[in-house]
């Protein structure tokens, strides 16, 4: 065929066919389209899935750090908010409660009203004891400061109150020294009952003429005193050198100072516990309060309701209270003291602030150690 006939017959049919032709462009085009739109969103799909396990695992650890810390970071302010509160409590009842005793001891003119004064000394002295996980080491310091000062006045008000027959020197002292004890060597000296007047160790202390009570300047003897004796009152030992000191009963509180190699053995104690200026001892009591300060090388079993607190002092070793003696139940009663609960390892040291490292200047006594023959 020519290629003339060729072109007429292309053209036939084209001309023959016009709508058809282009519907089937049309269609055609969709169908690209459509194919093209899902690879696209099939492509996007994958794209996306790449990404997300392009993202390092580091930075997903990142995100969910960051967000334990947000969380954290929340917690503590909630905490402080809460701790901010307790404190502002505290502050306002302590001082409340704190003026309530100072007017009581103040006006204390009949021992009625140095009672009351004690029994509201004893409930700040509580709370004092119950605000110590919460409390600042500072508040804490000027809190425990007040009650000393308060359990002083209230002894120098007692002493003013007190009959002066009750300090027959002459008397009480015989009738101590054929009571107690006494293994020296010739020559060493008497015991002492009561001390018409204590020699004042320190002023700022606070022990002065209100300290009657006790021993002093007494030399390798053993010293005893009975729960007749001992009740509620305000005991000094002072000045003792290797001695051993039994004091059965309930005291108010107990003090002692300048002492070396001496053990000392007492029932519960209702407020205070102060050890000054001592070394090479040891010490079994059970108090609300323990404060020990300038002391070394002493080892203390102890039951304490609040946290003691150690100050200027090096080697202290402590462990759980374990004297007893018969009527020691009693005398556990009339404290106050909840036996029940015994901080005897949770001790404050004024010279250590650091809270990520323990102090160097005391320490839990090794069991092993602790089996002591108080007898």
């Amino acid at each position: 065929m020519s290629g003339q006939s060729q072109d007429a017959l292309v053209g036939g049919l084209s001309q023959g066919a016009p709508g058809g032709s282009k519907a089937g462009e049309r269609k055609l085009e969709v169908k690209m389209e459509t194919a093209s739109c899902s690879a696209a969103a099939a492509n996007g799909a994958v794209g996306s899935q790449r990404d997300r396990s392009l993202v390092p695992e580091r930075l997903q650890r990142r995100e969910q750090e960051r967000q334990l810390e947000v969380e954290r970071r929340k917690q503590k302010r909630q905490n402080q908010e809460v701790e901010e509160e307790k404190s502002d409590f505290f502050a306002a009842a302590f001082a409340r409660e704190r003026a309530a005793v100072e007017e009581l001891l103040e006006g204390g003119e009949s021992m009625e009203r140095l009672e009351e004064a004690a029994a509201r000394l004893q409930g700040l002295q509580k709370l004092v004891n119950d605000s110590v996980l919460f409390l600042a080491a500072y508040d804490l310091r000027q809190g425990q400061e007040a009650l000393t000062r308060l359990q002083t006045t209230l002894a120098e008000r007692r002493q003013e109150l007190q009959p002066k027959k009750r300090f027959a020197f002459k008397t009480r002292r015989k009738d101590a020294a054929s009571a107690a004890k006494v293994d020296s060597a010739p020559g060493a000296p008497a015991a002492e009952g009561i001390l018409a007047s204590p020699p004042p160790l320190k002023e700022e202390g606070g022990i002065g003429s209100s300290w009657v009570f006790g021993f002093s300047n007494v030399e390798s003897q053993v010293l005893e005193k009975r729960a007749e004796e001992l009740h509620q009152r305000d005991v000094l030992l002072a000045e003792l050198s290797k001695c051993t000191v039994r004091l059965y009963g309930n005291p108010n509180t107990l003090r002692l100072a300048k002492a070396r190699s001496c053990t000392v053995l007492c029932g519960p104690v209702s407020t205070s516990v102060f050890l000054e200026d001592c070394s090479d001892c040891v010490l079994a009591v059970a108090c609300q309060q323990l404060r020990v300060h300038t002391t070394r090388d002493t080892r203390i079993f102890l039951q304490v309701t609040s946290r003691a607190i150690v100050e200027d002092c090096s080697g202290i070793q402590f462990a759980p209270y374990t004297w007893s003696y018969p009527g020691i139940d009693k005398d556990f009663e009339g404290s106050g003291l909840d036996r029940s609960k015994n901080n005897w390892n949770d001790v404050d040291d004024f010279n250590w602030l650091a809270r990520d490292m323990a102090s160097p200047n005391w320490s839990i006594l090794p069991e092993e150690e602790r089996m002591v023959q108080w007898d």
